[in-house]
């Protein structure tokens, strides 16, 4: 008797059956209990039926509390290879102790003399969770109102709360079609003829780096793309210089979700970069006349150029995947930067859950983000102090991403930046100077080879280049200045000089934009 009651208990205490709605504004709730009878009906006499609605129903999507018993049991008589008919539900539900709460036998029989064919259950299978869907906005939106009306909830838990809420019905109800293979082949052959005529091999978003670009065909979409430093190697400034490349050389939008720096902070930033002047100077607005000519002649193209900076602290997953939408709808956005990972929240409430769970949960997010919208999601993050504890070069390691394993499991590429000269280290293995060298390190590659890229990175101009040697040349002014008027065209009368771009040494990565074309510097910028 005990365990009989102990089983009748359990299933109630499992499966919600009260109905909140009612009475909700005097209105009755979206719901279908007819096409729920008849749903129920059909997998009871067609095996079929119960692969087309499985995937779609859950218990808690019908209305009628009977119906959620008997939905159950027939779930749970499938997942154990049992029959599922008349006799073996009714028999199920006897077990579990329910069968009068689920209408009692006459009525689960009588949901099979309604049908007399199971041909549109899927069909009337998404009329259950369109009302189900609902209902749930219904009831989170009730939530949201009466938080609202209560004075001692803070607005921002409030809006967390309806965050994370809508979220949660988005992802617990989202169902993508199963694509069939020679559509996917058709797609993919299409993508593979597109990639022939390109006679630069960028298949995916140019990040204007020529090394970089050979070894990833640019960045690909749907890609999530993880750079990961310790702080001040430069994380800010390498995606800033990307950024740059990607939307004045090539003319495709990007977007910088910033949650460390203003967004003013990261144009002043983008300007000293631009400019060739330091950063200092612009802060202090220490600047010579020539120089403020210089200021406003190398920024015209970034003004126009297509960056969408939005500042917000602390995004949450929700809000960036809305503004993400609507940036890509609005701007048609090829790229998205974030600045940085550890920063954002999952949306719910302040200091609950365990963060190591909250940052897998936004990693998976991102990556989502990057397949929904097609575009390559460029996440910085943080790695832990173990590398300043380490002997040798310090190189850092995939097992230094900090606080999560997940960015390493859900990222296509896991990337470092790593600048040899910060520790000390002068010389490579090889000999070579290690001044003003910044290495993009591949520790992870989905979809390609494990390289390193050496880059040349300015500090005054917080810029990363390509390894170049006139980029050498602008980080020593008086040197510079001799070899500029012996190898480059000088104009007296303009008194600029113009430096060819190397990057038209490599076939088909000119951008349209030399980025190296100073011929309205003047003699004395440097």
């Amino acid at each position: 008797m005990d365990n009989k009651a102990e089983n009748t208990r359990k299933p109630a205490a499992r499966i919600k059956t009260t109905n909140p709605f009612a009475n909700e504004l005097g209105r009755v709730p979206p719901q279908a209990v007819d096409i729920e009878q008849v749903v129920l009906g059909a997998l009871m006499l067609d095996k079929a039926a119960i692969a087309e609605t499985l995937d779609v129903l859950q218990p808690q999507c019908f209305y009628d509390p009977k119906h959620q018993y008997i939905f159950s049991a027939i779930r749970n008589l499938d997942a154990s290879s049992q029959p599922v008919d008349l006799v073996t539900v009714t028999n199920a539900l006897k077990k579990e102790g329910v069968l009068e709460a689920s209408g009692g036998a006459a009525y689960i029989s009588s949901l099979t003399s309604r049908i007399t064919s199971s041909a549109h259950v899927e069909y009337h299978a998404r009329i259950i969770l369109e009302k189900y869907i609902k209902r749930e906005m219904i009831r989170m939106s009730s939530e949201v109102m009466q938080m609202s009306y209560d004075e001692t909830n803070d607005v921002f838990d409030v809006m967390n709360h309806a965050e994370k809420a809508l979220f949660e019905i988005t992802q617990n109800n989202a169902r993508k079609e199963i694509a069939e293979m020679k559509n996917v082949v058709h797609e993919a052959i299409e993508e593979i003829e597109l990639a022939t005529k390109n006679s630069d091999g960028i298949s995916g978003i140019p990040t204007g780096f020529i090394d970089l670009d050979k070894v990833t065909s640019g960045w690909q979409r749907s890609d999530m793309i993880v750079i990961a430093a310790r702080p001040a190697m430069g994380k800010t400034a390498f995606v800033l210089s990307m950024a740059r490349n990607t939307a004045v050389d090539y003319g495709q939008g990007v977007a910088i979700f910033s949650l460390e720096m203003s967004s003013v902070q990261l144009v002043k930033r983008l300007i000293a970069s631009e400019a060739r002047l330091s950063a200092e100077k612009l802060r202090k607005g220490d600047l010579k006349d020539h120089e403020m000519q210089q200021l406003h002649s190398r920024i015209s193209k970034l003004s126009q150029a297509p960056i969408y900076i939005d500042d917000t602290p602390g995004i949450s997953i929700f809000d960036l995947r809305a503004k993400c939408r609507r940036l890509k709808k609005k701007y048609d956005i090829q790229m998205v930067i974030i600045d940085y990972l550890q920063l954002m929240t999952a949306g719910g409430s302040k200091g609950g859950g365990n963060r190591e769970q909250e940052i897998s949960l936004i990693s998976r997010s991102i990556k989502e983000i990057a397949k929904e919208l097609n575009v390559p999601m460029i996440a910085l993050s943080q790695l832990s102090r173990s590398v300043e504890q380490r002997g040798g070069e310090k190189r850092p390691q995939l097992s230094d991403l900090r606080e999560s394993g997940a960015i390493e499991q859900d990222a296509d590429i896991v990337s470092f930046i790593f600048r040899p000269e910060y520790y000390g280290i002068l010389q490579d293995a090889e000999g070579n100077s290690n001044a003003n060298v910044g290495e993009i390190m591949i520790a992870k590659h989905r979809n390609g080879a494990l390289e390193n890229v050496r880059l040349k990175f300015i500090n005054q101009y917080a810029r990363f280049d390509n390894f170049d040697a006139d980029v050498y040349e602008l980080t020593n002014p008086n040197q510079g200045m001799q070899n500029m008027a012996a190898n480059h065209s000088f104009d007296n009368q303009g008194g600029s000089y113009t430096i060819p771009s190397k990057m038209n040494e490599n076939k088909g990565f000119d951008g349209g934009n030399d980025d190296f074309d100073f011929d309205e510097i003047s003699d004395n910028a440097f």
